[in-house]
């Protein structure tokens, strides 16, 4: 069910999985329209941290408020997606997304014992670490750390990195009936797998002529209740989700290529550059020409 796409939308990892299976990010919401990111997904793990601005950090259903110092914890294969709610200036929102083979290997005891337990655990798609509660101050000592060494690549920065994850896993293994539960009932699973094959259906085919039904076929659900899935989700319609999709895609074509409005239009799966320009400028503010001369 995973997708490929851009890496600021994580699904097209770009560590080598045979080497040191984690990526270091920072600053993708900057090159994020309204710093704004979509519903995603991947098997890795992710850790993130609002670093001056407060963030909604969306993790299926669940809108969370991450303020400056909090970090959180998404398991593997969960939708989540960002939006910056505070401050003029993009937060930094440094983030790692990894394999639990970092920690030990697949066929290891540790990795089956502690690694997959933990991530085949549905009641526990995220774990927020605030700055402002004491019992959290290590791990986010250690979150801010393992930022540091993957940024500047020091003597033995692997191990340091491997060991802090090792500790940030042994804590949250340890402390798993502390953390708030999700319990997710067996139709919120399956309404979690129809809208993620048919955010897939959308992110592949988004150039193209893409109908209500195509988008519902995707998931073998009648157009209503595709109607449902993307309202309970991402409240709104799933052609609103195309829609908006295509728009962000553009953006980054504007601010990214020289192509014409019209070729971007083309691209994007718009019917003609008007509609494309008066969508654009629903959603932005201002013209899509414009967005090249602020870009600048």
């Amino acid at each position: 069910m995973t997708i490929n796409i851009n890496h600021q939308l994580r699904e097209q990892m770009t560590h080598d999985t045979t080497m040191f299976p984690i990526t270091y990010f920072h600053d993708e919401l900057a090159a994020l329209p309204n710093y704004e990111g979509p519903l995603h997904w991947h098997p890795e793990f992710e850790i993130a941290t609002a670093e001056s601005s407060t963030l909604d950090f969306q993790v299926g259903r669940e809108h969370l408020l991450l303020g400056p110092g909090d970090s959180i914890f998404v398991n593997g294969n969960v939708l989540h997606g960002i939006k910056q709610l505070s401050g003029d200036a993009p937060d930094a929102m440094p983030n790692i997304v990894f394999s639990g083979t970092v920690i030990a290997p697949e066929t290891s005891a540790i990795y089956h014992k502690y690694i997959k337990f933990i991530a085949g655990c549905d009641a526990l798609p995220y774990i927020v670490f605030r700055q402002a509660d004491e019992k959290h101050h290590e791990i986010n000592m250690m979150v801010k750390s393992i930022y540091s060494e993957l940024r500047e690549q020091r003597d033995c920065y692997e191990l340091v990195v491997q060991r802090k994850l090792n500790n940030i896993f042994e804590y949250i293994f340890c402390n798993l009936g502390r953390f708030p539960k999700s319990e997710s009932t067996r139709i919120q699973i399956n309404t979690q797998v129809r809208i993620q094959k048919m955010l897939s259906y959308i992110y592949e085919h988004y150039a193209e002529t893409v109908t209500l039904e195509d988008i519902a076929g995707a998931a073998s659900i009648s157009r209503s209740e595709a109607g449902r899935c993307f309202n309970t989700y991402m409240n709104c319609s799933p052609i609103d989700a195309l829609i908006q999709y295509r728009l962000q895609i553009a953006h980054g074509l504007l601010t990214e290529t020289t192509l014409s409005l019209q070729e971007i239009s083309d691209s994007c799966g718009f019917n003609s550059v008007n509609y494309f320009s008066r969508r654009f400028r629903l959603k932005y503010g201002h013209a899509p020409g414009q967005e090249r001369m602020l870009g600048k």
